[in-house]
């Protein structure tokens, strides 16, 4: 099964409409939301309208750009904008000051979420991946048994031992607390057709996310290509709701 997510379903009108235009000519098949972003509620109305799945795009390093009624809120997201964002490896890096802000900013997006769509995510990732860092996999702030986005995965060559080895540990850690797919990767990383023929190998035998962002125009070109249409056309489509 082949899961085409995109992500940042409701960041921006643009990326809204980008994306639901791939996903009314079968180019994907769910997408990821962002609550209190510019776009959202009008998101929310249109994955109603085509039916689309949709999961939670977890906001943790971009300010909110869309209305937000409590100022608490905003401050604890702030402060977490502003950590993630000023220090380079402050994702991998367990802050114990922050977890009441992870937790409480965590709850509002997801409540937000449940809010605008009438129901609970399909699944859960982040924004830059940032769902996975180590105040949220160390606090156990995702409820167990929740659909998550796994790490990428990377064959020998394409990354050193150390980072494959980090990822390994990690989607392990992962995938005892939570619902995942059997791989993850993105598509901006995957246009060579060699890596997208080995990708659609292992979805011909498991469960396989491609992350993508229509909006770039690589990305775009590509979701609209006589290529990639073959290559999904060789493969089962799925969502997270199929997991």
């Amino acid at each position: 099964m082949i899961i085409v997510n995109a992500d940042d379903w409701g960041r921006s009108r643009e990326e809204t409409d980008v994306a639901g235009a791939c996903y009314a000519d079968g180019l994907i098949t769910s997408a990821t939301a962002m609550v209190f972003m510019a776009d959202s509620t009008r998101a929310a109305r249109i994955a109603h309208e085509i039916g689309i799945d949709v999961g939670l795009h977890l906001n943790f390093t971009q300010r909110f750009t869309g209305p937000v009624d409590d100022p608490r809120l905003l401050e604890r997201h702030g402060r977490i904008v502003e950590y993630l964002t000023n220090y380079r490896y402050a994702g991998l890096i367990y802050n114990p000051r922050l977890r009441p802000d992870f937790e409480n900013v965590f709850r509002a997006q997801y409540d937000e979420f449940i809010r605008l769509y009438g129901r609970k995510p399909s699944h859960i990732d982040g924004h830059h991946h940032q769902h996975l860092c180590a105040n949220m996999i160390l606090g156990r702030i995702i409820p167990a048994r929740e659909k998550v986005r796994r790490s990428f995965h990377f064959w020998p060559g394409e990354k050193v031992l150390v980072n494959r080895a980090f990822r390994s540990v990690l989607n392990r850690h992962i995938a005892r607390r939570h619902v995942v797919t059997d791989y993850f990767f993105a598509l901006s990383q995957s246009l060579a057709t060699p890596r997208l023929a080995c990708i659609g190998d292992l979805a011909a035998r498991c469960a396989v996310e491609i992350m993508t962002h229509p909006v770039a125009p690589k990305e775009r070109a590509f979701l609209w290509s006589d290529d990639y249409r073959l290559f999904l056309a060789l493969l089962k489509p799925g969502t997270y709701s199929d997991l």
